[in-house]
Protein backbone atom coordinates (compact mmCIF):
# COMPACT_ATOMS: atom_id res chain seq x y z
CA UNK A 1 0.00 0.00 0.00
CA UNK A 2 0.98 3.45 -1.06
CA UNK A 3 0.06 7.01 0.69
CA UNK A 4 0.66 10.32 0.86
CA UNK A 5 0.86 11.92 4.31
CA UNK A 6 0.62 15.63 3.93
CA UNK A 7 0.85 16.57 7.61
CA UNK A 8 1.49 15.73 11.44
CA UNK A 9 -2.34 14.62 11.88
CA UNK A 10 -1.98 12.20 8.52
CA UNK A 11 1.20 10.70 10.78
CA UNK A 12 -0.59 10.01 14.05
CA UNK A 13 -3.77 8.50 11.95
CA UNK A 14 -1.66 6.20 10.05
CA UNK A 15 0.32 5.05 13.81
CA UNK A 16 -2.70 4.73 14.94
CA UNK A 17 -4.09 2.58 12.05
CA UNK A 18 -0.76 0.25 12.41
CA UNK A 19 -1.21 -0.32 16.50
CA UNK A 20 -4.52 -1.17 15.71
CA UNK A 21 -2.70 -4.40 13.74
CA UNK A 22 0.09 -4.91 15.48
CA UNK A 23 0.32 -7.68 18.17
CA UNK A 24 2.77 -9.31 20.13
CA UNK A 25 5.90 -10.30 18.26
CA UNK A 26 5.61 -8.55 15.58
CA UNK A 27 8.66 -6.54 13.93
CA UNK A 28 8.50 -3.58 12.18
CA UNK A 29 10.87 -1.92 10.00
CA UNK A 30 10.70 2.18 9.67
CA UNK A 31 12.84 3.11 6.84
CA UNK A 32 13.47 6.56 5.25
CA UNK A 33 16.24 9.18 4.95
CA UNK A 34 17.41 11.46 7.90
CA UNK A 35 14.12 13.76 8.49
CA UNK A 36 11.69 11.33 6.87
CA UNK A 37 9.55 11.40 9.46
CA UNK A 38 10.40 7.84 11.47
CA UNK A 39 10.29 8.66 14.82
CA UNK A 40 7.39 10.40 13.95
CA UNK A 41 5.38 7.62 13.17
CA UNK A 42 6.98 5.76 15.94
CA UNK A 43 5.52 7.83 18.48
CA UNK A 44 1.95 8.10 16.87
CA UNK A 45 2.41 3.82 17.03
CA UNK A 46 3.37 4.27 20.62
CA UNK A 47 1.27 6.89 22.23
CA UNK A 48 -2.11 4.23 20.05
CA UNK A 49 -0.28 1.04 21.64
CA UNK A 50 -0.57 3.05 25.62
CA UNK A 51 -3.87 4.88 24.49
CA UNK A 52 -2.01 7.87 25.77
CA UNK A 53 -1.64 10.60 23.55
CA UNK A 54 0.01 12.56 25.68
CA UNK A 55 2.81 9.88 26.33
CA UNK A 56 6.48 11.23 26.22
CA UNK A 57 8.21 9.38 23.18
CA UNK A 58 12.07 10.29 23.05
CA UNK A 59 14.02 9.69 20.11
CA UNK A 60 16.12 6.15 21.21
CA UNK A 61 18.95 7.51 19.07
CA UNK A 62 21.69 7.51 21.78
CA UNK A 63 19.80 4.93 24.38
CA UNK A 64 19.30 2.58 20.95
CA UNK A 65 16.61 1.01 22.51
CA UNK A 66 13.30 2.88 24.59
CA UNK A 67 11.25 0.37 26.18
CA UNK A 68 7.44 0.97 26.88
CA UNK A 69 4.72 -0.83 28.66
CA UNK A 70 1.54 -0.84 26.67
CA UNK A 71 -2.34 -2.23 27.03
CA UNK A 72 -0.97 -4.41 24.30
CA UNK A 73 2.24 -5.76 26.22
CA UNK A 74 5.75 -4.64 25.75
CA UNK A 75 6.69 -2.37 22.93
CA UNK A 76 10.60 -1.62 22.10
CA UNK A 77 11.13 1.11 19.81
CA UNK A 78 14.69 0.83 18.43
CA UNK A 79 17.26 2.83 16.61
CA UNK A 80 20.23 1.74 15.18
CA UNK A 81 21.91 4.26 13.22
CA UNK A 82 24.36 4.27 15.51
CA UNK A 83 25.58 0.79 16.11
CA UNK A 84 28.51 0.09 15.01
CA UNK A 85 28.61 -3.65 14.07
CA UNK A 86 26.20 -5.59 13.79
CA UNK A 87 26.63 -8.18 15.88
CA UNK A 88 25.77 -5.26 18.40
CA UNK A 89 21.90 -6.05 17.89
CA UNK A 90 22.46 -9.09 20.04
CA UNK A 91 22.93 -7.07 22.92
CA UNK A 92 19.73 -5.25 22.70
CA UNK A 93 17.60 -7.79 23.31
CA UNK A 94 15.15 -6.69 20.48
CA UNK A 95 13.87 -10.50 20.22
CA UNK A 96 14.41 -11.40 23.20
CA UNK A 97 10.60 -11.63 24.28
CA UNK A 98 8.21 -13.24 21.53
CA UNK A 99 5.69 -11.44 23.15
CA UNK A 100 6.87 -7.39 22.40
CA UNK A 101 6.60 -5.34 19.53
CA UNK A 102 9.38 -4.20 18.03
CA UNK A 103 9.83 -0.72 16.10
CA UNK A 104 12.91 -0.25 14.49
CA UNK A 105 14.90 2.77 12.83
CA UNK A 106 17.28 2.10 11.06
CA UNK A 107 17.42 -1.62 11.05
CA UNK A 108 19.54 -2.02 7.74
CA UNK A 109 21.85 -1.71 10.11
CA UNK A 110 21.21 -5.29 11.22
CA UNK A 111 20.31 -7.83 8.22
CA UNK A 112 18.77 -10.10 10.62
CA UNK A 113 16.04 -7.70 11.92
CA UNK A 114 15.29 -7.25 8.55
CA UNK A 115 14.84 -10.30 7.33
CA UNK A 116 12.79 -11.33 11.30
CA UNK A 117 10.25 -8.02 9.80
CA UNK A 118 6.65 -8.36 9.90
CA UNK A 119 5.75 -5.18 8.26
CA UNK A 120 8.36 -2.29 6.74
CA UNK A 121 7.02 0.86 6.56
CA UNK A 122 9.58 3.02 4.34
CA UNK A 123 9.00 7.20 4.03
CA UNK A 124 9.66 9.52 1.68
CA UNK A 125 10.28 13.30 1.66
CA UNK A 126 8.86 13.87 -2.23
CA UNK A 127 10.38 16.55 -4.33
CA UNK A 128 8.40 19.76 -3.71
CA UNK A 129 9.35 18.90 0.39
CA UNK A 130 5.65 18.93 1.18
CA UNK A 131 4.03 15.56 3.06
CA UNK A 132 5.60 12.08 3.26
CA UNK A 133 5.07 9.38 1.03
CA UNK A 134 4.29 5.87 2.51
CA UNK A 135 4.93 2.72 1.62
CA UNK A 136 3.69 -0.04 3.83
CA UNK A 137 4.66 -3.61 2.61
CA UNK A 138 3.84 -6.83 4.60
Amino acid sequence: MQDFLPDDDATAALGASLARELGGGDIVVLEGDLGAGKTALARAIIRALADDPALEVPSPTFALVQPYETAKGPVLHADLYRLGDPREVDELGLTDNPDAIVLVEWAGRAPEIVAAATLTVTLAIPADGVGRVVTVTR
